[in-house]
């Protein structure tokens, strides 16, 4: 596969090229903006570009939002190089279409796993299929499992969202199922803090899934852009979607993976809850079978019960996904970290939970007792429905404690205190009994007898 490397700057062109010829890519230089954008418009132009941020003529920048706008040129994937490491830059880049994001100096190691990554999305991105009754106006997002365009539906004359299935997916009738099943999921909720469903269907060998455009940022952005969010606008936010996902859970349905990009914030402040990939119905028992033992789910932000792969996964599942997610807005750091996936799901299922009050001491009592108590990991211990956590997430906000949290902590405490003394109690007599057949005890009974028997003898002498 071919990469593009535009940098102004020599040493840093020959040594990202030398190692990136290395790892098997054909490489093709500019030291340009102008350069490096007239040969990816050529016909067989690299697919990678890797685009110094600040170049003669034309920047990196500027080059991925002409990407961006281009529906007539084949997906490529975008690196902004620079040498500045500040959120503004990164920000700006990203806004500008950016796939990704490296500092300099660059760790090889990083570079080479990034081009990895971005050599299977480009595989996997299909180029753009006009669908019928739709004008695609440029390309939202891609990744490996769906490309997402903005569009104009022609008979309504409104702007939408256009999610179409990769190309290799189509031929594997699992993923295909998956996708419609996303759409009939969707289609099941009428919420407004829901992204809607308009429509699914098929053109060719196109699938695609028709749904609400919203304009706005996501969560994840935002934590980007602005760092955590303030615990009054985090508690607004978590309030929306903790009823988006009350909707969704008394039809029937779980959502399995609430996470900062899938929460989506409109112009006017109202959040949405997307993408309904790995929803599925409560009584699908035959869908949960066939999953068990799989892990579905990010793993930022799943449940420990989504790891096992458990079957009888429900709503507590989203709870502890909604309780991640939480943390991470007022906190800006995930619960857990590690160096790969493995490492990141094992603190999931064994590493106690580091208070969110002790990374933002600025939080109240009250907002961390509800993230701690979602992020129980016995689903049992959670809270049992999203009723009782809207309701703590309102009280919470105006100023009030938890009360549902604070009785289930309560009665948390008040068995395990039962238990405890119960414990305690039937351990007594045994431990008394059991001391009496212990060797010592009859040595040190023997040991006392002799020293009385010697004290005798030696009184009797004396006398």
């Amino acid at each position: 596969m071919k990469v593009l490397i535009a940098d102004d700057d020599i040493i840093w062109r020959k040594l990202l090229a030398q190692n990136i010829q290395k790892w098997g890519y054909e490489v093709v230089a500019a030291e340009d903006g102008q350069k490096a954008w007239n040969i990816l418009q050529e016909h067989g132009a690299p697919r990678i570009a890797i685009l110094d941020w600040q170049m003669p003529k034309l920047d990196g920048v500027d080059i991925c939002r002409q990407i961006r706008n281009r529906l007539k040129l084949p997906f490529i994937y975008t690196i902004i190089l620079t040498s500045r490491d500040t959120r503004d830059d990164m920000v700006a880049g990203f806004e500008s279409g950016a796939d990704d994001y490296l500092v300099k100096p660059v760790d090889l190691a990083i570079l080479r796993s990034r081009l990895k990554a971005a050599e299977r999305i480009v595989k996997a991105v299909p180029p753009p299929r006009q669908i019928p009754g739709y004008q695609l106006l440029g390309r939202l997002g891609a990744g490996a499992m769906a490309t997402v365009y903005k569009a104009r539906q022609l008979s309504l004359d409104r702007v939408v969202a256009v999610k179409i299935l990769p190309k290799k997916y189509c031929q594997m009738p699992e993923f295909v199922e998956r996708f419609y099943a996303e759409g009939r999921a969707a289609a099941k909720l009428n919420h407004p803090n829901i992204v809607a469903a308009l429509d699914v269907g098929r053109h060719g060998e196109a699938h695609y899934f028709i749904m609400e455009y919203v304009e706005g940022h996501t969560v994840h952005e935002h934590l980007i852009k602005e760092g955590p969010y303030t615990e009054a606008d985090a508690l607004a936010i978590a309030i929306q979607i903790a009823k988006a996902l009350n909707h969704a859970h008394q039809a029937g349905l779980i959502h399995r993976d609430v996470k900062p990009k899938n929460i989506l914030i409109t112009s006017k402040g109202v959040a949405k809850l997307a993408d309904m990939g790995l929803a599925r119905a409560v009584s699908d028992r035959e869908a949960a079978e066939a999953e068990a033992g799989k892990a579905f789910g990010t793993p930022y932000y799943i449940s420990p019960e989504q790891i096992h792969g458990e079957v009888t996964i429900d709503s507590r599942a989203d709870i502890y996904n909604f309780g991640a997610t939480l943390y991470h807005m007022v906190t800006g750091k995930v619960p857990f970290e590690g160096p790969d996936v493995s490492s990141i799901l094992l603190k999931h299922l064994d590493e106690p939970l580091l208070p969110p009050d002790h990374i933002n001491p600025g939080l109240t009592n009250g907002i961390s007792e509800i993230i701690e108590l979602c992020m129980v990991k016995d689903p049992k211990k959670r809270y049992a429905s999203t009723t009782d956590l809207i309701e703590d997430l309102q009280t919470v906000a105006e100023g009030r404690p938890p009360m549902q949290a604070r009785k289930l902590i309560d009665l948390s405490v008040l068995t395990s205190l039962d238990q405890e003394s119960k414990a305690n109690e039937s351990e007594g007599p045994q431990n008394n009994g059991s001391l009496m057949m212990t060797p010592l005890f009859w040595i040190a009974v023997v040991g006392w007898f002799l020293v009385v028997v010697l004290l005798i003898i030696v009184i009797l002498q004396v006398s």
